[in-house]
């Protein structure tokens, strides 16, 4: 074997065994910290931000950043920030702190975004007059500020989506439930068990339902908390469905089914619905991208060769 190719053979295995050593080190640094902390009996705190690693110090220091911001520009109004929270809570973000931090975000990336725009050349800009270069300014920020709202309905939209979703799945296991002999809480709270794994979002609030019941908040109070949080037209059919079935005694087992079968025939009727609006959606892709290509593909070749034999004939 020649000297160069062991050489390097040999480096190679020294750098992965330092790298494995290094890490096997880190790994069992971090896990003797753990056991400390779990003899002390001490939670993680950030005043204990010295006992833990690198990055969870750091994020600890970022998140109190973060909360510092979000502290100085909190409206004094408290309807504004009861509304944040509801949004959030929707959002599926239930944390005291979460209307802070959020608040916080919105001024750390309007600073970020100022001061990036700030750290571009003017020469790449083209060099803009001092009113166009404010406007860029101003722009840049007033984006970052709203860009951690846009986030928050984009992902409000998509937990609608998914418990959308998902409740029809949960209306046939709610129906077996009561069919098969459980009350209503405790079919509640069996549904959702069941679909954990499969539609985590909607099992969240049909456990947090089950707490409230167990906790001694009334059905109609807690179910009304549910409409609230969720907020969609689906599920406040369902509660005033409940409300009414427990107001007046009758069957919640059958007025379930007849609530599921009406779901399911609804859904039935919105895939149609979208289905009808496909051949319309398709026709700009089909005329400006699909059938231009199409044409190239099929008439090209012949064009080309009408074009070959065309010509040396007109020529003479």
């Amino acid at each position: 074997m020649n000297s160069p190719i062991l050489i390097s053979l040999l480096a190679f295995l020294l750098c992965l065994l330092a790298s494995l050593a290094l890490f096997v080190y880190l790994s069992s640094r971090e896990a003797v910290q753990v056991w400390k902390r779990r003899v002390a009996n001490r939670m993680d705190t950030p005043e204990s931000s010295q006992e833990l690693g690198w990055a969870d110090s750091l994020k600890t220091r970022f998140v109190q950043l973060i909360e510092r911001l979000g502290k100085a520009v909190r409206p004094s109004n408290e309807v504004d920030v009861s509304s944040l929270r509801h949004s959030l809570i929707t959002a599926g973000y239930r944390h005291p702190r979460a209307p802070i931090l959020l608040l916080g975000s919105k001024m750390l990336c309007a600073t970020a975004l100022l001061l990036g725009m700030a750290l571009i050349p003017t020469k790449t800009l083209g060099f803009p007059s001092y009113g166009m270069l404010i406007t860029f300014y101003v722009g840049s920020a007033f984006f970052g500020y709203y860009l951690p709202d846009y986030w928050l309905r984009w992902t409000i939209s998509g937990r609608k989506r998914r418990i959308l979703h998902a409740l029809p799945d949960a209306l046939d296991l709610l129906v077996v439930c009561v069919e098969a002999g459980l009350g209503l809480d405790q079919a509640i709270n069996r549904v959702g068990e069941e679909i954990k794994f499969a539609h985590r979002d909607l099992s969240d609030e049909l456990s947090l339902l089950a707490l409230e019941l167990r906790t001694g908040v009334t059905r109609t109070e807690a179910l009304r908390n549910l409409s609230n949080r969720i907020d969609l037209e689906e599920f406040r059919n369902l509660v005033a469905l409940l409300i009414q079935t427990d107001r007046f005694g009758t069957s919640i087992g059958q007025a379930l089914r007849v609530h599921s079968d009406a779901m399911k025939v609804s859904r039935r009727m919105k895939a149609e619905e979208l289905a009808a609006k496909l051949p319309v959606k398709l026709l700009f892709p089909l005329l400006f991208f699909i059938f231009p290509n199409l044409f190239i593909v099929v008439l090209g070749p012949a064009a080309i060769r009408v074009i070959r034999t065309l010509l040396p004939a007109l020529s003479h």
